[in-house]
């Protein structure tokens, strides 16, 4: 079973066509998560696709989509509002909800993470909401017309640039962002906040961050992006918010895996490319996600995992281990501790002093067994021999074949 991105659709209350795209982990799914983008964006802004891909490997299944009026979705920009984007956003819980499950952690970017505080306070499913570089009270974005604001007064719209792109603002938008009272927002919410925010974000001042940490109720937390811009255009920042946000839910939202959500699991193993690095693999393993990578110093290798011969070794390590430790304590052996430490290495057959061709070259895995312990020399030979009765052992040396098949 492999991760999914699904595309999906749903329908807002004024019966507009909004488009998202659904991260589905592979294996077990934690929870459901609602995203909401920044004023003006996509769903398919850097931020969100790689913040809530994240997520996905991390078995938070993430929902981004497109408000009213931008991207993919139905509707013109100039009839929508924050009221608008706060009611799309229970829109798309309610999705959730009906195909799947409830959502219970909330995101918002920019004005988005405004929208989130807003919604998260209607929906009594949410357990988590958290803020990303946005702005303590909506009213924040009238700031950023604040030379098209008394053209918008006298005439009742003005062409507005807002992150270099021109927009057709009207008055009903600026009344709407200015008619939310955060105060009481903050009354009537429950989940647990946590929020993020660059320290020198020139869009949204970091004052907003005290002031949204400074109203909101406990439990809440607070995280510097450091050097992270606005839009959150590294994917480091974005692992990084995602890594933050699966470790602090944790503690809100219940995580364990349910006994009739284990048909999830991945049977065997399945591998597929990630969108970190050219060599970048995401590595599912029953309920585990891992990643494989090269080192830097190879083209293309980002080291954002073991290389393939590394999980070789280790695959041979951890059998090793573990079958020493099985045999151990079948016998009663005082061993207290095993640590195997392995090597992989291409040499010359005729540099290799147990191998039985002398022609071209060998693969040598120098294996070192380390055992601590009050154990008799009988013992500790008897051990080395059960070292390579290991089954992964007997995989590596034995007749091997392997079956490809193109699907």
């Amino acid at each position: 079973m492999s991760a999914q991105l699904l595309k999906i659709s749903f329908e807002n209350k004024e019966g507009l066509t909004l488009s998202g795209r659904l991260h589905i982990p592979a294996g077990h799914t934690k929870a459901f998560a609602v995203y909401a983008h920044c004023f003006t964006c996509s769903k398919d802004i850097k931020a969100a696709r790689n913040i809530c891909q994240n997520l996905s490997e991390r078995g938070i299944a993430a929902l981004r989509f497109d408000f009213a009026g931008l991207g993919d979705s139905e509707g013109d920009f100039i009839d929508t509002n924050f009221t608008t984007n706060v009611t799309d956003l229970l829109c798309a819980a309610e999705y959730l909800e009906t195909h799947y499950q409830a959502p219970e952690i909330m995101i918002g970017h920019s004005l988005g993470g405004a929208a989130a505080l807003v919604a998260a306070s209607k929906l009594t499913s949410i357990k988590a909401v958290s803020t990303i570089n946005s702005p303590c009270h909506p009213k924040h974005v009238a700031r950023h017309m604040a030379g098209a604001e008394e053209q918008i007064m006298w005439n009742g719209e003005a062409d507005v640039e807002v992150s270099g792109r021109s927009l057709k603002i009207k008055k009903h938008f600026l009344d709407d962002l200015k008619s939310y009272d955060m105060n009481e927002v903050f009354k009537e919410l429950s989940a647990a906040v946590l929020v993020f925010h660059a320290p020198h974000d020139e869009t949204v001042n970091i004052k907003n961050a005290s002031n949204i940490f400074a109203l909101a109720q406990h439990p809440k937390s607070f995280i510097s992006l450091d050097s992270a811009d606005h839009l959150i255009m590294n994917n480091e920042d974005a692992k990084y918010i995602a890594s933050s946000i699966e470790a602090w839910a944790s503690r809100y939202i219940h995580f364990d895996c349910q006994e009739d959500d284990k048909h999830q699991a991945v049977e065997g193993v399945v591998v597929m490319e990630t969108n970190e690095g050219m060599l970048t693999q995401r590595v599912y393993a029953g309920n585990h996600i891992l990643r494989a990578d090269e080192p830097k110093n190879v083209p293309g290798g980002k080291d954002l995992g073991p290389d393939p011969y590394a999980y070789l070794l280790a695959g041979l390590g951890a059998c090793t281990s573990m079958t020493l430790r099985m045999y151990a304590q079948h016998k009663g052996f005082s061993l207290d501790k095993i640590t195997v430490e392995l090597s992989h290495n291409r040499i010359y057959a005729k540099d290799c002093t147990n191998c039985e061709s002398e022609i071209g070259k060998v693969d040598v895995i120098n294996r070192t067994i380390i055992l601590e312990g009050n154990l008799e020399l009988g013992q500790r030979s008897k051990l080395l021999e059960i070292a390579d009765k290991c089954p992964v052992h007997k995989t590596l040396m034995g007749d091997k074949k392997v079956i490809t098949v193109l699907k």
